[in-house]
């Protein structure tokens, strides 16, 4: 069998329709994929960061997060829990932790401070004794002069 020496594999023109109708289908499903909601915890609306605060102490030991809101709601692993479903939580963690755990409240800002000293002592009583307030780094004012 005898083949052409000058065979042409691509024999017409190249059609970009398809690519391009196909890129646009991707578009509008990484749009719609962009509107479902995400798990999260709902803070208000006006202070959904923590508070900034500068030189405060950070840990490099495990750490375990846990939130609680204005109402008292407390959130583990991303679900409301009650302080029975919290406590597990956290005897769990100590458990399978090789070396004393952290745990980080991340609290709202209308959080009253018996809150926190109960949520503190619900810990202690887990066996964590390591807490610390989540927190963000200060923004240092930059000058105009360079």
């Amino acid at each position: 069998m005898k083949f052409p020496r000058n065979a042409r594999i691509l024999r017409s023109h190249f059609d970009v329709a398809p690519f391009a109708a196909m890129f646009f289908l991707l578009l509008i499903f990484l749009m719609l994929g962009a509107l479902l909601p995400t798990a999260g915890i709902p803070l208000q609306a006006t202070q959904l960061q923590p508070p900034a605060a500068a030189s405060l102490p950070g840990t490099d030991q495990p750490t375990v997060a846990m939130a609680v809101d204005g109402a008292g709601n407390l959130y583990f692993g991303n679900q409301i829990v009650s302080e029975r479903v919290l406590m597990n939580g956290l005897i769990v963690a100590k458990r399978t932790a090789r070396v004393p755990i952290t745990l980080i409240i991340h609290a709202d800002q209308s959080v009253t401070y018996s809150n926190l000293t109960h949520l503190s002592l619900l810990a202690r009583n887990c066996g964590i004794t390591n807490l610390l307030l989540a927190t963000l780094p200060q923004v240092e004012e930059q000058s105009g002069k360079q």
